[in-house]
């Protein structure tokens, strides 16, 4: 046993510094820095899952939108009403679930839509049906975490409202404030100007000083971005200060591919040019975009859960 142990002593002599110190830090290893690693193959083999809800008038193109932000067609079976019809539709809630999967991560996206909001001519408390959907996606939700089959729990509750404002007027209307009152402590608010391509630059800009100032001056809590770590690379940074200046998102949606400068990108073809989508001189929709999915949705729903757990 001595001449063993002798032997083991010679070879960690002989060994270079750089061999000993690795066998150094491999006894000291215990393993817990692959933690992140075991949550990230456990989170991606599950799946991700996220709730959104779009509401806002008819005709502010809310569908187009949503199809355009997932690359796909919720909407396909949908059937189109006429003026008529729309005045005299109650307020309907429709699910849209798709499972969508981009390089290995697989994302159950369910969109919340929202018919005959804000259609009628009287629209006295038309988001009553929202906001009774909303609280029972969540009483739900926890009846099922007390139940005994916890692990099969089918998480419907809505983690954001993209709420549509139309881009005719000089700001939010008695409506807006009222709906947006009535959500704001249940769900997180993303407020967005509408048709963004009916608006001169100049005019965007006003309209959105203008709903920024009626959203503090009514005291809505419009979802808010959290700040930035102090430890955050300068890009996210930067992506995180434009986002907050942008605010609402000015958008534009189209499922139309158009020729521009010799490329084609999806827009709009009017008869005084082409309105690109993916063009940030145009609108707001790639910030949109990259806020949502690209950026904040972990974030969303992690505000989502402490606004509900602190009721």
């Amino acid at each position: 046993m001595d001449a063993i142990m002798l032997q083991e002593k010679l070879v960690e002599r002989l060994l270079c510094p750089r061999v000993r110190t690795a066998r150094q830090k491999e006894k000291q290893y215990v393993g817990f820095a692959t933690l992140p690693n075991q949550v990230h193959r456990k989170s991606v083999k599950k799946g991700f899952d996220f709730t959104l809800m779009v509401a806002g008038e008819s005709g502010m193109g809310k569908s187009t939108l949503v199809n355009s932000l997932f690359l796909t067609d919720l909407y396909k079976d949908r059937k189109l009403l006429n003026a008529e019809e729309r005045i005299n539709q109650t307020v309907e809630i429709i699910k849209h679930t798709v499972d969508i999967e981009e390089k290995g991560v697989k994302l159950k996206l369910t969109i919340v839509d929202t018919p005959g909001f804000g259609d009628a001519v009287n629209n006295n408390e038309c988001w009553k049906p929202i906001t009774d959907y909303i609280d029972q996606q969540f009483e739900q939700y926890f009846r099922d975490e007390s139940g005994l089959n916890r692990k099969n729990i089918q998480d419907n509750r809505v983690h954001c409202c993209l709420y549509f404002i139309p881009p005719f007027g000089h700001g939010l209307r008695p409506v807006d404030v009222e709906f947006m009152k009535a959500l704001h402590e249940k769900v997180n608010i993303i407020p967005l100007i509408a048709k963004a391509d009916c608006l001169t630059p100049n005019e965007i800009k006003k309209l959105k000083d203008r709903i920024r100032d009626e959203i503090e001056k009514f005291g809505i809590k419009v979802y808010q971005f959290p700040e930035c770590d102090s430890d955050e690379d300068e890009e996210f940074k930067q992506l995180d200060k434009e986002l907050k200046e942008c605010t609402p998102f000015a958008v534009i949606g189209s499922n139309t591919v158009v020729e521009a400068r010799g490329q084609r990108v999806r827009g709009r073809l009017y008869p005084w040019g082409i309105v690109e989508v993916e063009n940030q001189s145009h609108c707001d929709f790639v910030k949109l975009r990259n806020m949502l999915i690209r950026s904040h949705m972990h974030d969303l729903k992690d505000m989502w859960k402490l606004r509900s757990l602190s009721k």
